[in-house]
């Protein structure tokens, strides 16, 4: 960072954001990586916390003359969440959610998810309006400054038309909170040249009909290029001109920081029914016959044969995607009611006002949750499903426009000819909205090639030209940005467009907030600046960083996601392959500890990726390329596990020993300081007790059998002295197994053996250990005769993964198997909240609801769960490297303050998850076979 001014503003951020201020090359690279086809690279990253942080920084801009450049989630497509000045990221920090009005409206903070915000709507069976497919990524704040849509809300309820209040940051860092008449009537009285200014743009359109009729034609359809000049013919008072004219203003106004929303209805019966045609315009003809339906379809998807190709071997695409032949068009329609009786009228509507046009196949219909789920699952992942077929090396440049339902064949016969004329026809899929008369493509060129950048250039500026001169939307819901800026006056005339830079001058006259974005005079911005996708390994070269991976990342809020962990790993790779080893090697280095160090490898990143890319790969592979160095110490521990265990608990009793003469609260931050500055290991307060069981051989008089293969962690580990049950967990099941008349079998020597886990990096103890634990296995179940449990998940994951070939061992987690004990035990419910947490390894598998299912099945009160997709103790990285556990379940920390008082208990099934799960909610966590065996006779 060479600019005096950038430095200057770094420096006195830091005097208020201390350690939230970057200006580093890595992170800054890596904070500025977002889903557009963009690439700039911020000066400076700060994340404030707080309104107050945000004017401090604001009034800094203004002093410094530094733009800011506002960031939600980064899952914007045109590029007005990037920058090469000051990037404001407002996420971890900003998730307040207050339903009101028994869920007629909701009260958002501008980091929260879109589905999180559903998800608190749910009991009212309620939802916000706007449904963008990248609703389990997006945020509040930049679904509404994009005035996002998506499948069903057209433009009956997205933001502009569902919004109620907002709080926003001008640029003088004055605050207004729309909700609040105080608030108002202060701006009011001391920005009247303000005020006269927006009023007078309203009185300029309410008097000239010409315009006024243009702006009420245009938004009739989808539409977010440009202001929203429809804020003027839709409302004349100066409040509602505020709430409505942020509306898709995408950070360039100011910074809005909460939002309140209307919320809208969510019908409880819900069919969906996949339809196939022999081309597009089939297609485009039934989307324009279920249009003249109303409100019966609430959505109509369609997908161009490309889209189809793309997705099949996803999981959930029925039989018929692999049967269409070349050229087939698919609509996936859903319709709803609040009753089933109506759902069934709606389906022979449909069906009867589709009937005469010819199928290419025998169309499919579902009113199956899971199955239209699956349906859905395709179509919401169709853009990185898509990008992740293109060629090595090729960019993703995606975009929308929208045309009146009338011509909406016209509009799909534009962009196939326009795919034929820039050499796309091979290279490019077209899918939308179709109801909504909005219709998305993607292309993906090797923008490195000069040819395939003036290709996608001019179809670019062709695209503009033919859709403005058709009356439709140049932009219809991923926002102006970058990429339609220069062909906003274009789309509008030069009167509108006039209209659109006043308002820019109106509220940012200093051109502080987003420059370049909606409003730029550089014609050409949209084709500068352009990702190189930089080749590096096979699994991770497809991904298009689109950031849906990351809502899971446990250091998503301590150091890097895995978006920017491939975005850094792709910049290294281009500094080397242009001979510039000396910064290559210098970001090597620090991503040690940024992309490796702190990941948890838990490859929570590969359930939300589209294309399942698992970015865990990347430090598992460090770690491999590294492990010689510490292979004789690992082999050392591994011959002498026994050894190790013993010396384990001899700690674990020197803690205890500790924490009963200085305090475990002491003791918690004592170890937390010296773990700052060196490797010793941290011990919160629920660090476990030692185990000193004996594992015996268990007949209890029945003909069942399991072997018990408990893992070294549980054989070292007793809970803590703050559970309320502080036996080992090996006492506890033999408990539940003699009450199910189940005996217990111990592998021999179950003192030195390991499911191979903590070697997985060193692959000549790895084979051996494998060798040596399926021997074990075999001869402990007599060659599969019996079930085998393990007690930690991580385990029963990775022992099941090595012996995966070996048929006859039956391998389990201990909570799957307890849910096969369970018909066997008399349950009596306890009547208390209990919180439970699966770990991650589990939900990879599918079964993360199985912890929380079996608490069900033992309390008559409320379970709730922690809400975390991984804790991020990893194995020991919840001792030496804490605060990666401590930043992933900061988000129990604070839920837990809103939740009933009594809740007390937590159960999970990882005993180290347990520790750090216990430090963050402030009770202790036990294994869900506690809970049973307190509830069961």
């Amino acid at each position: 960072m060479s600019d005096l001014k950038y430095q200057n503003f770094a420096k006195g951020a830091r005097e208020f954001l201390k350690n939230r201020v970057f200006d580093d090359y890595l992170r800054c690279f890596a904070y500025g990586t977002e889903a557009s086809c963009y690439l700039y690279v911020p000066k400076v990253v700060v994340f404030p916390d707080s309104e107050e942080e945000i004017i401090k920084l604001v009034k800094l801009a203004n002093e410094c003359d530094t733009p800011l450049c506002f960031r939600a989630a980064g899952s914007s497509l045109s590029g007005q969440s990037s920058c090469k000045d000051v990037l404001v990221v407002a996420n971890e920090n900003w998730k307040k959610i207050e339903v009101g009005d028994k869920g007629d409206m909701i009260k958002l903070g501008c980091g929260v998810i879109g589905s999180d915000a559903n998800l608190a709507l749910k009991e009212y069976k309620k939802k916000i309006g706007p449904d963008p497919a990248t609703i389990t990524t997006a945020l509040v704040g930049g679904i509404l400054n994009n005035n996002s849509s998506g499948m069903c809300c057209g433009v009956a309820q997205n933001s502009y038309q569902t919004i109620k209040s907002i709080r926003v940051i001008l640029h003088d860092a004055t605050l207004i909170d729309t909700s609040d008449d105080f608030s108002v009537a202060n701006f009011l009285r001391t920005h009247p040249k303000m005020v006269e200014e927006l009023l007078g743009i309203r009185d300029e359109i309410s008097q000239d009909e010409e315009l006024k009729n243009l702006i009420i034609k245009k938004y009739k359809i989808k539409n977010t290029t440009g202001y929203g000049l429809n804020t003027f013919v839709d409302f004349s008072e100066i409040k509602d001109i505020i709430n409505h004219i942020f509306v898709g203003s995408e950070g360039t106004l100011g910074f809005v920081s909460e939002v309140v929303y209307n919320c809208v209805e969510d019908k409880t019966y819900k069919a969906c029914g996949l339809l196939f045609y022999k081309n597009l315009n089939d297609a485009s003809k039934v989307v324009v016959a279920l249009g003249r339906l109303g409100e019966i379809v609430s959505t109509a998807e369609m997908m161009d044969y490309a889209c189809l190709v793309s997705v099949r071997g996803v999981a959930g695409v029925p039989d018929e995607v692999y049967k269409v032949e070349e050229g087939t068009t698919c609509l996936l329609i859903q319709t709803d009611s609040n009753s089933k009786e109506e759902l069934e009228e709606n389906l022979k509507t449909i069906k009867a006002a589709i009937e005469k046009y010819e199928s290419a196949l025998e169309p499919l219909y579902s009113d199956d949750e899971k199955i239209y789920n699956g349906w859905w699952k395709i179509r919401k992942g169709i853009l990185p499903i898509a990008a992740g077929k293109r060629k090595s090396g090729a960019s993703v440049i995606t975009e929308d426009v929208c045309f009146e339902i009338e011509q909406f064949c016209d509009g799909v016969k534009l962009i196939s000819n326009l795919f034929e004329k820039h050499g796309f026809k091979d290279n490019g899929i077209i899918f939308g909205h179709a109801l909504a008369g909005n219709l998305h493509f993607v292309i993906t060129p090797n923008l490195s090639d000069k040819q395939e950048f003036e290709n996608f250039k001019g179809l670019v500026e062709d695209l503009a030209k033919e859709v403005s001169q058709m009356g439709g939307s140049v932009k219809a819901e991923h926002g102006t940005g970058r990429m339609v800026a220069p062909f906003v006056e274009m789309e509008w005339g030069e009167k509108a467009y006039a209209l659109n830079r006043k308002i820019k001058a109106i509220f940012d006259p200093k051109g502080l907030f987003n420059p370049d974005v909606i409003i730029t005079d550089d014609k050409e911005i949209h084709a500068k600046n352009l990702k190189n996708m930089n080749e590096t390994d096979d699994y991770i070269n497809y991904c298009m960083e689109c950031g849906y991976c990351e809502r899971a990342c446990p250091s998503r809020f301590l150091t890097l996601t895995p978006r920017q962990r491939i975005a850094v790993t792709r910049e290294i790779a281009r500094l080397r392959e242009i001979g510039e080893e000396t910064r290559a090697n210098k970001l090597a280095k620090e991503y040690e500890y940024l992309g490796d160090e702190t990941c948890a490898a838990c490859s929570m990143c590969k359930i939300y990726c589209p294309l399942e890319i698992d970015t865990a790969k990347i430090a598992i592979n460090l770690r491999r390329k590294n492990s010689y160095k510490s292979y004789k110490f690992a082999n050392k521990i591994y011959e002498n596990m026994d050894r190790t265990i013993k010396l384990a608990k001899f700690g674990l009793s020197m803690a205890s020993i500790s924490y009963s003469i200085f305090g475990a609260k002491n003791i918690s931050a004592i170890t937390k300081k010296i773990n700052s500055f060196t490797t010793f290991p941290f011990a919160n307060e629920y660090l476990p007790l030692k185990n000193s069981y004996k594992f015996e051989d268990k007949d209890f008089g029945g003909d069942e059998r399991v072997v018990y293969f408990t893992t070294c962690m549980n054989r070292g580990f007793a809970p803590s002295k703050l559970a309320d049950d502080k036996r080992p967990i090996q006492e506890v099941f033999e408990s539940v197994c003699k009450k199910a008349k189940v005996g217990i079998i111990y592998p021999k020597d179950i003192d030195k053996l390991c499911c191979g886990k903590s070697f997985m990096d060193y692959d000549e103890i790895r084979a051996r250990n494998k060798e040596v634990l399926k021997a074990a296995l075999k001869e402990a179940s007599m060659d599969g005769k019996y079930p085998i449990v393990f007690d930690h998940s991580a385990c029963s994951t990775y022992a099941f993964g090595e012996l995966k070939d070996e048929n006859e061992l039956k391998i389990l987690d201990m909570a799957e198997y307890l849910q096969t004990l369970m018909p066997h035990l008399e349950i009596h419910k306890i009547n208390e909240n209990v919180m439970v947490h699966s770990m991650c390894t589990m939900k990879k598998q599918g079964k993360g609801e199985v912890v929380e299912d079996l608490a069900k099945l033992c309390v008559n009160a409320n379970v709730f769960t922690s809400g975390i997709d991984c804790c991020g103790f990893a194995g020991n990285k919840g001792f030496f490297t804490p605060e990666l556990n401590l930043s992933a379940t900061k988000s129990l920390s604070k839920a837990v303050r809103f939740l009933p008082a009594d809740l007390k208990r937590g159960y999970s099934n990882s005993s180290t998850c347990e520790i750090g799960l216990g430090g963050a909610a402030g009770f202790a966590f036990s294994h869900i076979v506690y809970l049973i065996d307190e509830c069961s006779k």
